[in-house]
């Protein structure tokens, strides 16, 4: 008997010093192998669905898309109630924060509300929003299954009798641009698209053509960036060519995601 309570304790010893081993093990593995999707131009074939089994079986857990909301929710407050900007505070209808999935695997982010986002009080409703919904299905998704966001959560304020948007400053991108990282860090998208120049200018401090930036992978605090073009400038210029290039960027996104894409969606605009 007492033999036997000896030989369990041992077996029991062994397991338990085999589960200690075993999860910092997993952290390493799940840790290189995210360092490599994030650094790499060619990532492992590890999809994030799989990373997330790792992480759930190696005792890490994946933060729920509750807890997520709420951490947005709380955020979303501290915007609604910012004066950072006194001349945006005093002539905004409402902030716009963001919308979507709070477990967005792709996250897009253009420059500043316009005045259609400014009344509804969410971003990429006007226009240029109703492509950007078009191209987002497009790719597979719903818009309600991507997250989208702006560099500045308030329009950029217009002189009096003037019509139209204008391009928000380097000071105010700068200001508002805290709010925007709080968003990417709880949100954790596998990838970040920027759509225009400002937005570029804003996340990366990049100045320079489109013509340029578009169609390369950046990284952004650990995060794939890819830059496209605005779907205003699309608006502007409908040509098949320079919507093939639009295509061809979120053809990328597609790829980085391991997503399928099928013979149809390589041939969009050719």
């Amino acid at each position: 008997m007492v033999s036997r309570v000896k030989r369990f304790a041992v077996r029991r010893k062994i397991s338990h010093h085999r589960e200690t081993m075993q999860e910092p093990v997993l952290d390493f593995v799940i840790n290189a192998l995210q360092r490599i999707r994030e650094s790499s131009p060619f990532p492992p074939r590890a999809s994030r669905t799989v990373l997330e089994q790792l992480q759930v079986r190696g005792g890490a857990s994946v933060e729920p898309a509750s807890g997520k909301k709420e951490l947005l929710g709380a955020l979303n407050e501290r915007v609604r109630a910012c004066v950072k900007c006194q001349h945006l505070a005093c002539t905004r209808t409402q902030t716009v924060f963001g919308v979507g999935n709070p477990n967005a695997e792709v996250m897009f982010v253009g420059e500043a509300p316009g005045a259609d986002e400014d009344a509804q009080g969410e971003p990429f409703v006007g226009r240029a929003g109703q492509l950007l919904t078009k191209i987002i299905k497009a790719m597979g998704f719903a818009r309600e299954e991507v997250y989208i966001a702006n560099i500045l959560k308030c329009r950029p304020d217009m002189p009096k009798g003037s019509f139209g948007n204008r391009a928000p400053t380097p000071v105010e991108m700068q200001t508002c641009r805290p709010y925007l990282l709080e968003q990417i860090d709880i949100i954790q998208p596998s990838v970040i698209v920027a759509l225009g120049a400002v937005a570029v200018e804003g996340l990366l401090g990049t100045r320079g053509t489109m013509r340029e930036l578009r169609g390369r992978w950046n990284s952004f605090n650990g995060k794939p960036l890819m830059i496209t073009y605005h779907p205003a400038y699309l608006l502007r210029n409908q040509s098949p060519a320079e919507k093939r290039k639009v295509w061809e960027d979120m053809l990328q996104v597609l790829e980085r995601l391991e997503k399928p894409i099928n013979e149809r969606q390589r041939n969009y605009f050719r």
